[in-house]
Protein backbone atom coordinates (compact mmCIF):
# COMPACT_ATOMS: atom_id res chain seq x y z
CA UNK A 1 0.00 0.00 0.00
CA UNK A 2 1.46 3.42 -1.02
CA UNK A 3 1.91 6.13 1.77
CA UNK A 4 1.09 10.03 0.41
CA UNK A 5 0.94 12.79 2.18
CA UNK A 6 -2.10 15.55 1.55
CA UNK A 7 -1.00 19.37 2.06
CA UNK A 8 -3.79 21.00 3.47
CA UNK A 9 -2.74 24.71 1.19
CA UNK A 10 -4.23 27.01 3.40
CA UNK A 11 -4.32 28.50 6.96
CA UNK A 12 -7.79 28.55 7.13
CA UNK A 13 -9.51 26.78 10.68
CA UNK A 14 -12.30 26.68 8.71
CA UNK A 15 -11.55 25.00 4.85
CA UNK A 16 -13.43 23.39 2.81
CA UNK A 17 -9.88 22.15 1.16
CA UNK A 18 -8.97 20.40 4.79
CA UNK A 19 -13.06 18.95 4.26
CA UNK A 20 -11.62 17.33 0.61
CA UNK A 21 -8.61 15.77 2.28
CA UNK A 22 -10.10 14.46 4.65
CA UNK A 23 -12.67 12.57 2.42
CA UNK A 24 -10.09 11.28 -0.04
CA UNK A 25 -7.95 9.94 3.14
CA UNK A 26 -11.17 8.19 4.21
CA UNK A 27 -12.38 7.15 0.60
CA UNK A 28 -9.23 5.30 -0.37
CA UNK A 29 -8.12 4.15 2.52
CA UNK A 30 -8.20 0.79 1.32
CA UNK A 31 -5.96 1.81 -1.85
CA UNK A 32 -3.45 4.38 0.32
CA UNK A 33 -2.00 5.57 3.81
CA UNK A 34 -3.31 9.14 3.27
CA UNK A 35 -1.50 11.79 6.36
CA UNK A 36 -2.86 15.06 6.48
CA UNK A 37 0.02 17.62 6.96
CA UNK A 38 -1.08 21.48 7.91
CA UNK A 39 0.73 24.59 7.08
CA UNK A 40 -0.88 27.49 9.31
CA UNK A 41 1.44 27.17 12.23
CA UNK A 42 4.85 27.29 9.60
CA UNK A 43 6.60 31.02 10.47
CA UNK A 44 6.87 33.24 7.28
CA UNK A 45 9.87 31.89 5.15
CA UNK A 46 13.15 34.48 5.73
CA UNK A 47 16.43 32.89 4.71
CA UNK A 48 18.16 32.31 8.39
CA UNK A 49 21.01 34.21 8.90
CA UNK A 50 22.78 30.39 10.30
CA UNK A 51 21.22 28.53 7.43
CA UNK A 52 19.56 26.36 9.57
CA UNK A 53 16.44 24.35 8.55
CA UNK A 54 13.24 24.59 11.13
CA UNK A 55 12.41 21.53 13.22
CA UNK A 56 9.21 22.12 12.14
CA UNK A 57 10.05 22.28 8.10
CA UNK A 58 12.30 19.24 8.73
CA UNK A 59 9.60 17.15 10.15
CA UNK A 60 7.31 18.22 6.89
CA UNK A 61 10.61 17.61 4.67
CA UNK A 62 11.03 14.41 5.63
CA UNK A 63 7.20 13.33 5.71
CA UNK A 64 7.11 14.01 1.99
CA UNK A 65 10.72 12.47 1.48
CA UNK A 66 9.67 9.21 2.73
CA UNK A 67 6.27 9.56 1.16
CA UNK A 68 5.15 7.64 -2.27
CA UNK A 69 3.63 10.93 -3.35
CA UNK A 70 1.76 14.19 -2.24
CA UNK A 71 -2.09 15.46 -2.77
CA UNK A 72 -2.32 19.13 -2.43
CA UNK A 73 -5.28 20.70 -2.01
CA UNK A 74 -5.45 24.58 -2.50
CA UNK A 75 -8.18 27.19 -2.81
CA UNK A 76 -8.00 30.37 -4.33
CA UNK A 77 -7.10 33.73 -3.63
CA UNK A 78 -7.18 36.51 -5.97
CA UNK A 79 -6.82 33.92 -9.11
CA UNK A 80 -3.55 32.49 -7.17
CA UNK A 81 -2.90 29.74 -4.29
CA UNK A 82 -3.29 31.42 -0.58
CA UNK A 83 0.28 33.07 0.61
CA UNK A 84 0.36 30.75 3.26
CA UNK A 85 0.78 27.91 0.85
CA UNK A 86 3.30 29.86 -1.09
CA UNK A 87 5.55 30.12 2.01
CA UNK A 88 5.04 26.27 2.94
CA UNK A 89 6.56 25.90 -0.43
CA UNK A 90 9.53 28.68 -0.09
CA UNK A 91 10.57 26.76 3.26
CA UNK A 92 10.40 23.62 1.27
CA UNK A 93 12.78 24.78 -1.70
CA UNK A 94 15.40 25.84 0.93
CA UNK A 95 18.15 23.01 2.06
CA UNK A 96 15.67 20.14 2.06
CA UNK A 97 14.00 19.95 -1.75
CA UNK A 98 11.81 16.86 -0.88
CA UNK A 99 9.95 17.75 -3.69
CA UNK A 100 12.33 16.77 -5.77
CA UNK A 101 10.87 13.95 -8.76
CA UNK A 102 8.04 13.51 -6.58
CA UNK A 103 4.70 12.58 -7.96
CA UNK A 104 2.00 15.49 -6.96
CA UNK A 105 -1.41 15.75 -7.40
CA UNK A 106 -3.23 18.79 -7.22
CA UNK A 107 -6.58 18.87 -6.12
CA UNK A 108 -9.25 22.28 -5.23
CA UNK A 109 -11.94 23.74 -3.26
CA UNK A 110 -13.40 26.99 -3.57
CA UNK A 111 -17.06 28.76 -2.48
CA UNK A 112 -17.96 29.91 -5.80
CA UNK A 113 -18.11 27.88 -9.18
CA UNK A 114 -14.64 27.41 -10.71
CA UNK A 115 -13.06 25.63 -7.64
CA UNK A 116 -9.70 26.76 -7.99
CA UNK A 117 -9.24 26.73 -11.70
CA UNK A 118 -7.18 29.31 -11.72
CA UNK A 119 -4.94 29.19 -8.53
CA UNK A 120 -4.41 24.90 -10.02
CA UNK A 121 -1.75 26.61 -12.66
CA UNK A 122 -0.26 28.86 -11.16
CA UNK A 123 0.48 25.82 -8.99
CA UNK A 124 1.85 23.70 -11.19
CA UNK A 125 4.11 25.99 -12.59
CA UNK A 126 5.67 26.98 -8.74
CA UNK A 127 5.95 23.14 -8.55
CA UNK A 128 7.77 22.97 -11.43
CA UNK A 129 10.31 25.43 -10.58
CA UNK A 130 14.29 24.77 -10.46
CA UNK A 131 14.06 24.58 -6.73
CA UNK A 132 11.10 22.60 -6.30
CA UNK A 133 11.29 20.09 -9.11
CA UNK A 134 8.24 18.21 -8.84
CA UNK A 135 6.60 15.78 -11.15
CA UNK A 136 3.30 17.05 -11.16
CA UNK A 137 0.86 14.43 -12.67
CA UNK A 138 -0.59 15.63 -16.43
CA UNK A 139 -4.13 16.67 -17.52
CA UNK A 140 -5.64 16.63 -14.35
CA UNK A 141 -7.90 18.72 -12.48
CA UNK A 142 -9.83 17.99 -9.83
CA UNK A 143 -12.39 21.63 -9.34
CA UNK A 144 -14.51 20.93 -6.45
CA UNK A 145 -17.07 24.48 -6.53
CA UNK A 146 -19.99 25.66 -4.46
CA UNK A 147 -17.66 23.36 -2.22
CA UNK A 148 -20.05 24.46 0.99
CA UNK A 149 -22.52 22.95 0.05
CA UNK A 150 -20.84 20.03 -1.31
CA UNK A 151 -20.60 17.53 1.64
CA UNK A 152 -23.04 16.16 3.90
CA UNK A 153 -22.91 16.00 7.63
CA UNK A 154 -20.63 12.84 7.94
CA UNK A 155 -18.04 14.99 5.38
CA UNK A 156 -18.68 12.54 2.29
CA UNK A 157 -19.35 14.46 -0.98
CA UNK A 158 -22.82 14.64 -2.32
CA UNK A 159 -22.60 14.50 -5.70
CA UNK A 160 -21.94 11.21 -7.30
CA UNK A 161 -20.33 11.98 -10.29
CA UNK A 162 -17.85 14.14 -8.01
CA UNK A 163 -17.47 11.09 -6.58
CA UNK A 164 -16.59 9.24 -9.76
CA UNK A 165 -14.35 12.08 -11.07
CA UNK A 166 -12.27 11.89 -8.09
CA UNK A 167 -11.74 8.28 -8.40
CA UNK A 168 -11.07 8.28 -11.76
CA UNK A 169 -8.06 11.10 -11.05
CA UNK A 170 -6.74 9.48 -7.53
CA UNK A 171 -6.51 6.06 -9.48
CA UNK A 172 -4.81 7.93 -12.34
CA UNK A 173 -2.25 8.81 -9.76
CA UNK A 174 -1.64 5.17 -8.22
CA UNK A 175 -0.58 4.71 -11.91
CA UNK A 176 1.50 7.80 -12.44
CA UNK A 177 3.23 6.94 -8.98
CA UNK A 178 4.07 3.43 -10.49
CA UNK A 179 5.31 5.02 -13.68
CA UNK A 180 7.19 7.34 -12.32
CA UNK A 181 9.46 5.14 -10.15
CA UNK A 182 10.61 3.16 -13.51
CA UNK A 183 11.97 6.31 -15.03
CA UNK A 184 15.73 6.33 -14.55
CA UNK A 185 16.23 9.12 -12.26
CA UNK A 186 18.90 10.65 -10.56
CA UNK A 187 17.00 12.11 -7.99
CA UNK A 188 20.72 12.77 -5.94
CA UNK A 189 21.97 14.83 -8.82
CA UNK A 190 18.59 16.64 -9.15
CA UNK A 191 18.87 17.99 -5.42
CA UNK A 192 21.90 18.80 -5.82
CA UNK A 193 21.09 20.83 -9.04
CA UNK A 194 18.05 22.28 -6.94
CA UNK A 195 20.45 23.22 -3.82
CA UNK A 196 22.77 24.99 -6.53
CA UNK A 197 20.75 27.10 -7.87
CA UNK A 198 20.84 30.46 -7.44
CA UNK A 199 18.64 32.97 -9.91
CA UNK A 200 21.41 36.06 -8.71
CA UNK A 201 24.07 33.75 -10.97
CA UNK A 202 21.64 34.39 -14.14
CA UNK A 203 21.75 38.02 -13.81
Amino acid sequence: MKNLIAIVGTNSDESTNRQLLKYIAKHFQEEANIELMEIRELPFFNKPDNYEVLPEIQELADKIERADGVIISTPEYDHSVPASLLNALAWLSYKTFPFVDKPVMIVGASYGTLGSSRAQPHLRQILDSPELRARTMPSSEFLLGHSLEAFDEEGNLVDPEKVSELEHIFNEFMIFIDLMKQLPTDRVGHKMSAEKFSWEKLK
